[in-house]
């Protein structure tokens, strides 16, 4: 059935048919038509960062950046979801067009640029869904909150979605806001994370819960930069890692159409980076930071590949677009 959709929305805009899917999602939940429809995915219950995930298949960041359809994600069955990135102002984010499908190769080019309605709408939406399972909220800063600040704008976000969220996932690592990637690095780096550790620690004591903190990062690192970021989340004690967020590499797609649009690549051309990225992380992080593997999960064997390199969950986003939501119970079911 989802092939049938699948031809209707691609014959729109990539941007208007995910804020059409969104919506849809959202009053089929209201409705109570979506138990029906979904699929249904097997327990598989795995604890990582001391929170017991019904089963290790997720819902990636980006797809639902203000907790619009929560409940309708929710019913498609998977173990968690991340919404987000949320910042702490509204932003319209960059020109459209801005979204671009690439189908020969299952795969998206995306300069989104943290569109958003800000921190606050997105908690009054996660307060008024029903859901109750686990919630990763990612945030990041505004586009014009100079780098030198950005560590007040991920402290802002952290203190409004502290009461809400099971985890909070710092993005560092998209592509499309000026300077971003430079928080990913050295001193940057290092300051950044430890600002939030201490904010972790306080919002510890206000709110009498610890809720852990995962930073998301690049598949674009060089061996030197990579370890040197994993030496810093050990040394901070961030509680996970999310490898990874989209590639600027153009290859495997660069004679296609839209390959010259700038922005972040996502979907199959980014799972080999991503998985390669996981393992590096791995070889030096152990067990002693779990990794959330994201980045060209098309199939259930991706998602066991991603485990087989060092990941203890996973997470979905261009698969599911192009794939439907039976992707969700054919990763639970091969992992």
């Amino acid at each position: 059935m989802y092939s049938v959709v699948r031809s209707i929305l691609f014959q729109l805009s990539a941007e208007t048919a995910h804020e059409l899917t969104l919506e849809s999602l959202a009053a089929g939940a209201r409705l109570g038509l979506l138990p029906a429809l979904a699929p249904k995915v097997p327990n598989l219950p795995v604890t990582v960062m001391g929170i017991e995930f019904p089963n290790p298949v997720g819902l990636a960041a980006g797809l639902d950046k203000n907790g619009s359809a929560i409940d309708g994600l929710a019913a498609l069955g998977f173990g968690f979801l991340e919404v987000g990135t949320t910042t702490p102002k509204p932003q319209a984010g960059s020109p459209k067009p801005r979204l671009f499908r690439l189908p020969k190769a299952n795969a998206m080019i995306n300069r989104m640029g943290f569109n958003n309605k800000g921190v606050d709408h997105l908690v009054e939406n996660v307060k008024k869904a029903k859901f109750k399972g686990v919630l990763g909220i990612n945030i990041g800063k505004n586009f014009d909150t100079p780098i030198s600040d950005a560590a007040l704008d991920y402290v802002i976000c952290m203190q409004k979605v502290y009461a809400h969220a099971t985890y909070i996932t710092v993005n560092i690592s998209s592509p499309n806001t000026q300077g971003l990637r430079d928080l990913q690095y050295g001193e940057s780096l290092r300051q950044l994370l430890a600002a939030l550790k201490r904010e972790q620690a306080l919002l510890t004591k206000i709110h009498g819960r610890y809720v852990p903190l995962a930073v998301k990062v690049s598949p674009d690192m060089d061996d030197e930069q990579l370890q040197d970021l994993a030496r810093c989340v050990l040394e901070q004690e961030m509680d996970a890692v999310i490898a990874t967020n989209t590639t600027l590499s153009r290859d495997g797609v660069a004679d296609l159409e839209f390959a010259n649009e700038a922005g972040g690549l996502s979907g199959a051309p980014v799972k080999e980076k991503s998985t390669q990225t996981i393992a590096d992380l791995f070889a030096i992080l152990g067990e002693q930071v779990p990794i959330i593997g994201v980045g060209g999960i098309a199939s259930g064997d991706d998602a066991v590949e991603k485990l087989a390199a060092g990941a203890k969950l996973v997470q979905v986003y261009s698969g599911l677009i192009y794939q439907g939501p039976g992707l969700v119970k054919q990763c639970v079911n091969a992992c």
